[in-house]
């Protein structure tokens, strides 16, 4: 049986600089999927040759505390620094996983890749929401080159499934996990199908980010963002469409304790919220370190 739509919306603007970003979770409807509770987007830019490369220089640079922030790129190259010393880069296919835990500062620009010709940029930044105890925990980092993302090709030639975060079929992300929780890149050639059977209990949604496509027998337009119930079934995704068409599926099970929000910080209660600002301004996150090259 198909499960049924709880939902579709389409983001919100919420543009840095020249980049057109989307904000897709938190929406009117839900403030999370599982433990993800932020999605954003940004939308493909051709870029020109000759470009100067953008420089982390602390212009860019903000707190996090209480999640781990997940940057996956599509296109492009992005360039990481943090208060805890940690540098990379990492380029189109990959990701970055940061665990902000008991509080951070990040520093993070995206620009072409160097190692391809399509002069684009193309990326998506999620956070997740740690349980209590990891948001104690000192932060951590974790780079991940598109070579390292576990991917499956599809039967039938119909396309194929790289897993960036959690487990499918045998594959397993590198990121770890504190509850279960899942993140699908899907990609369906034209006249293809492809089904997801969904746990029960568990919190699915799906992106559609460039493309429109028919899921569970109706027709969604790119860029919305759609949930489902929380019965067992299956995810049914047909491409109707002269070209492929890329999909994203997140969740996982039900984050059970409170969510307040504020700013950069994710925490359980408004006194947490307000001592994760005390011990920012207080410079107990550290500072970045720009004196050093990747």
């Amino acid at each position: 049986m198909k499960k049924k739509i709880s939902f579709s919306t389409q983001g919100q603007r919420a543009d840095i600089g020249e980049y057109i970003i989307n904000r897709m979770l938190p929406n009117r409807y839900a403030e999370a999927v599982g433990p993800f509770v932020f999605l954003d987007h940004a939308l493909p830019i051709k870029h020109s040759p000759g470009e100067p490369i953008k420089k982390v220089n602390g212009s860019g640079a903000h707190p996090h505390r209480g999640i781990a922030t997940l940057t996956y790129v599509l296109n492009g190259e992005a360039d990481h620094h943090d208060s805890k010393g940690h540098q990379a880069k990492v380029r189109s296919g990959g990701a970055q996983w940061m665990k902000a835990g008991n509080g951070i500062i990040h520093d993070e620009v995206l620009n072409v890749d160097p190692k391809t010709t399509d002069l684009l940029t193309h990326a998506f930044q999620f956070w997740i929401n740690l349980p209590s105890k990891q948001k104690a925990e000192p932060p951590e980092y974790l780079p991940i080159q598109a070579g390292e993302v576990p991917q499956q090709m599809l039967s039938d030639k119909r396309g194929w499934i790289k897993v960036i975060v959690g487990e499918y079929d045998n594959m397993y992300s590198k990121i770890p996990n504190y509850s279960k929780q899942f993140l699908y890149h899907i990609h369906l050639e034209p006249g293809k199908q492809f089904s997801l059977s969904a746990e029960k209990g568990l919190e699915y949604a799906a992106f559609l980010p460039l493309q429109n496509a028919v899921i569970n027998d109706t027709e969604f337009s790119k860029g919305e963002f759609i949930e489902f119930d929380r019965d067992e079934g299956t995810i049914e995704i047909n491409n109707n469409a002269k070209d492929a068409v890329d999909i994203i599926i997140f969740g996982g099970e039900k984050y059970n304790e409170p969510i307040i929000s504020g700013g950069p910080f994710v925490m359980n209660s408004k006194a947490e919220i307000a001592q994760a600002y005390s011990d920012f301004h207080a410079g107990k996150y550290g500072e970045i370190d720009y004196s050093r090259n990747n």
